[in-house]
């Protein structure tokens, strides 16, 4: 069986998923693809020889569309999602899953009225192999109950038009979503501190920030977010147990000897740093379609608890105040008490 994919949104990382589910992943074909900029879709589809649709909702009614990839600008998220549920086709969401905790919660309620699961979130760290690896140890308890976790955020530098929430709605999002993975608990409360602000950041922008959450287990999270380090793009999660520690290994490098130094080099992106990430996702998405499974990945009520979090850790932010995240009881289908 091929899984026959429509995408929304023409965008890099659109184009960049079309490419990856016609050259890297098998059993999947993409038939179609819409764009706010027409030229931009026809740019995309033409290369694989998709059809381009006029919008989103052309997309999920079309009949050659098995499933859906929305790829497209945050906002419009939660509309297609729904129109995808409607439609009874499975569909991957780029977070956000929708910016509001409305809308995520009305995503969460059509899915379970329907029935199964059809929506997964693009939240690509659960796929990579080192956090996979940290997972693995932790749940084994060969460092016994988890206590602190320290995880830091470094990218080289940011645009101008990257603003102080930001930090957490499109960059620590990443490490609130692994984390609660991770740890299988829930964060209840966000906190941000803010040390000496680096000289190399533009001036409306608030970097680097010390991201502090609590869990429900009273696990303490100390996530460190630094947009201009300048030396390259880092990122690290350490957890200390009760009988030991474990730490995200850094991506594989040769160690060079010359001059007089040993130097490794430091990636500067996260596309190169998740690539294997990404197609690992892809991978198993349409597997489980494949199967006629339902997506294993991050749910709707994953895509709902990152944008509640990543809600109150602005308000943190904007405050100076520890704020609760107020999560709803989570559904029994998405792994919550019966």
């Amino acid at each position: 069986m091929t899984v026959r994919v429509g995408v929304i949104g023409a965008g890099w990382i659109g184009k960049e998923h079309i490419r990856r589910l016609t050259d890297t992943v098998t059993g999947a074909r993409v038939t179609a693809v819409t764009d706010i900029d027409a030229a931009r879709a026809e740019d995309a589809a033409a290369p694989v020889g998709a059809r381009v649709l006029p919008d989103g909702a052309a997309v999920i009614a079309a009949d050659d569309v098995d499933a859906v990839l929305v790829t497209s600008w945050g906002p419009t998220h939660a509309e297609h999602v729904l129109n995808a549920i409607a439609a009874g086709k499975p569909v991957f969401c780029e977070k956000p899953l929708a910016t509001t905790a409305e809308d995520c919660l009305k995503i969460v309620e059509a899915e379970m009225a329907h029935g199964r699961r059809l929506v997964q979130v693009g939240f690509m760290r659960r796929y990579d192999a080192g956090y996979r690896q940290l997972k693995q140890v932790i749940d084994s308890g060969r460092i016994g109950e988890p206590l602190i976790v320290h995880c830091a955020h470094r990218n080289p530098t940011v645009p101008q038009s990257y603003t102080s929430d930001m930090a957490a709605l499109d960059t620590a999002v990443h490490e609130i979503d692994v984390l609660r993975w991770l740890l299988d608990d829930e964060i209840i409360s966000a906190q941000v501190v803010l040390p000496r602000a680096t000289s190399k950041r533009f001036e409306h922008l608030k970097d680097p920030q010390i991201m502090l959450f609590e869990t429900a287990k009273g696990v303490r999270i100390d996530l460190e977010v630094f947009v201009n380090c300048q030396y390259g793009y880092d990122i690290q999660c350490e957890t200390v147990g009760e009988e030991g520690l474990v730490r995200l290994p850094d991506p594989a490098a040769v160690g060079v000897r010359t001059a007089a130094r040993h130097s490794t080099e430091v990636l500067t992106d996260w596309v190169g740093r998740f690539r294997d990430a990404f197609d690992t996702e892809f991978r198993e998405w349409i597997t489980a379609l494949t199967a006629g499974d339902e997506p294993t990945g991050p749910s709707a009520w994953d895509g709902y608890a990152a944008t509640v979090i990543t809600a109150a850790t602005v308000e943190a932010l904007e405050s100076g105040r520890v704020v609760a995240t107020d999560l709803k009881p989570r559904p029994a289908c998405y792994g919550g008490a019966a």
